[in-house]
């Protein structure tokens, strides 16, 4: 087999379709490379970003955490996979009272919002096949979140306007979020991030990142 670069033997990436040969990777030694799930699905082309906010001009959230609104999104329909494996939300300015930070997903695709093209985690990688969406105030619409349908994946939340008239220092730390099991989200599913606060809208960066797959590659 041919060597690259790096001095690595590759061949043809086979994918995860269950059945297929598998193929293995070692360098020029003769050592072989061991790499991680997700590493290994950025660099096959399976990662994507979506995201909200430009380094001058942050986003605007919504005013009161709404059943049926959000900042953001990702779909996929039947016989797509997405898992989402990152979000952060920088909070640029508080708002009013209560800022809440939500990062759901359910088993209808949104219906309503600006449309967002996902960003290729591998610069020179394929389009999406799955879509995403991406608005301010919450103008992303999902369906109504119930105990019985809906995943909560993460949560924060924060009375920063305290009685006293002090804030607390929300506004300069990074909401994080990268699973150590990440769900996986098998289609028709909507994974969306809520950010609002009770009586002002926050301004806010956000971003996700998360994977896309057949049904079929990870046996779904």
């Amino acid at each position: 087999m041919p060597l690259n670069e790096w001095g690595i033997v590759r061949a043809a990436h086979q994918g995860l379709v269950p059945g297929a040969n598998a193929v293995a990777t070692f360098d020029q030694a003769g050592g072989l490379v061991v790499v991680d799930f997700f590493t290994k699905a950025i660099i096959d082309g399976h990662g994507y970003q979506v995201r909200a906010g430009t380094i001058t001009t942050p986003i605007a959230g919504d005013v009161a955490v709404t059943d049926t609104a959000a900042e953001m999104c990702a779909d996929c329909v039947a016989g797509q996979v997405i898992i989402p494996v990152e979000f952060q939300a920088t909070i640029d300015a508080a708002g009013g009272d209560a800022l809440e930070v939500f990062a759901k997903s359910v088993a209808t695709i949104s219906s309503a919002g600006t449309a967002f093209v996902p960003l290729p985690m591998k610069t020179n990688g394929a389009a999406a096949s799955t879509t995403a969406r991406a608005a301010t105030a919450g103008g992303v619409t999902v369906t109504a979140e119930l105990a019985t349908t809906t995943l909560r994946h993460y949560g924060f939340t924060a009375e920063f306007v305290q009685d006293a008239g002090t804030e607390s220092p929300v506004h300069v730390q990074p909401l994080y979020w990268e699973p150590l099991r990440p769900p996986v989200l098998v289609g028709a599913r909507c994974f969306y991030v809520q950010i609002a606060s009770a009586t002002t809208a926050p301004n806010y960066y956000a971003h996700f990142n998360y994977l896309e797959f057949t049904a079929g590659q990870l046996g779904a």
